[in-house]
């Protein structure tokens, strides 16, 4: 199960540095593919808004 971002999504940038096989694109809410996403976490560990959710 992928993790999916929601609209309270700043587009700040830190989870993308955090995961760990590049699941995440850039926009105005970022995005993360769930075709790479590993389910790992690491990025809703560094949300500072929580907009990063198991789907």
């Amino acid at each position: 199960m992928a993790y999916i971002i929601n609209d309270d999504c700043t587009a700040c940038g830190t989870c993308i540095d955090e995961c760990p096989v590049e699941a995440i694109s850039e926009g105005d809410i970022y995005k993360i593919d769930p075709e790479v996403c590993t389910d790992c976490g690491a990025c809703a560990d560094v949300c500072p808004v929580e907009a990063i959710h198991p789907e």
